[in-house]
């Protein structure tokens, strides 16, 4: 049974910093591409980013680059988003997505496979 199990959620000042991580239990996590989305109450779930296999390409929308910075250590199955400089819009919940497919559109959630419950972020003002 595949599981991703997000985690580093809370509640942070505008300005200030978070890091989500997501850890997998894939025997072969290096075989997937690894993705961040989010949700707000009310709202279609939203890119937020997404990374290769071997980590060396990611996607960035505008509305998070420059801010946020998708990694990954395949050796410990776990992708993670560093977050800076957050803002009130940047509140919702946080969910992490594994890709089997060799080409991805990051961006698109029928390229995933499996998905996290996702972790809360609040930004407050």
């Amino acid at each position: 049974q595949v599981l991703l199990v997000e985690s580093g959620g809370g509640l942070v000042q505008a300005g200030g910093s978070l890091r989500l991580s997501c850890e997998a239990s894939i025997p072969t996590f290096s075989n997937y591409a690894m993705g961040w989305f989010r949700q707000c109450p009310g709202k279609a779930r939203e890119f937020v980013v997404g990374i290769s296999r071997s980590g060396s390409s990611t996607d960035y929308p505008h509305s998070v680059k420059g801010r946020f910075t998708i990694s990954r250590d395949n050796a410990k199955n776990t992708v993670y988003l560093q977050m800076n400089n957050l803002k009130p819009e940047d509140t919702a919940v946080y969910y992490c997505a594994a890709s089997s497919r060799y080409f991805v559109t990051y961006a698109r959630e029928s390229a995933y496979d499996y998905w996290g419950q996702g972790t809360q972020v609040t930004v407050s003002s």
